[in-house]
């Protein structure tokens, strides 16, 4: 009897979860970096508040859905952002951040207005100073769980895969920081590399085998 009751309430589950996502305006799949550890041990973090994390790429991909009545299927849009201490540090105010928009270069003017405008409901103070808006060609590959290939143009680029044992270092390693955005759901995951080469935020980086990501899905 128990397992049928379990059976039943999954269905159910399952029904109105497929509701809410036939009645979403927007979804689709959201890749973010930071640069400093976001699964980590406390020890771990300690090292790197106040030295690391004030910079982040946040890239939402559109599988289906329109913004303020502009459809914008399988379009994709990437933020790059500076901020002044450590993302997620609850003693310190990491504002004002300066930020970089990307846009798809297979969107139209008016797509590119709706994912400046949805890029910025979604990350809200981030990206209230942008100081520089680029279009180029944004290609992301979802090769399994956990696993993300994006580049944009050559001016930004992640490379991540799910975490492993080997990913565990101490032994305490938990979610220190959460998503930047608000996701339906997330996870962590282990960056290859990641790298910004583009201009307006007086610097440029290239990452790579740290524990500093984040894949994830939205609906709105």
């Amino acid at each position: 009897m128990k397992k049928v009751l379990a059976a039943i309430l999954g269905a159910m589950l399952a029904i109105t979860a497929a509701a809410v996502r036939s009645r979403a305006a927007i979804q689709g799949d959201y890749v973010e970096v930071r640069s400093a550890d976001v699964y980590t041990g406390p020890c771990f973090a300690n090292s790197q508040v106040g030295l690391e994390g004030n910079q982040a790429i946040m890239a939402w991909t559109v599988r289906q859905g329109t913004w303020r009545g502009v459809r914008l299927d399988g379009l994709s849009v990437v933020a790059v952002v500076k901020t002044q201490a450590t993302l997620g540090d609850v003693d310190h105010n990491p504002y004002p951040a300066t930020a970089v928009l990307i846009l798809d270069a297979r969107s139209s003017g008016p797509q590119r207005q709706a994912l400046q405008e949805f890029a910025q409901s979604q990350a809200g103070r981030l990206l209230d100073h942008i100081v520089r808006v680029d279009v180029a060609p944004i290609n992301v590959k979802t090769i399994e769980h956990g696993s993300v290939r994006l580049t944009a143009g050559k001016l930004a680029r992640i490379e991540t895969r799910s975490l492993c044992a080997a990913d565990h270092l101490c032994g305490n390693e938990e979610v220190y920081y959460p998503p930047l955005v608000k996701l339906a759901h997330s996870m962590p995951a282990f960056t290859l590399e990641e790298g910004f080469s583009g201009k307006g935020l007086g610097v440029v980086w290239d990452r790579a085998d740290t524990r500093s990501a984040f894949v994830g899905t939205f609906v709105l």
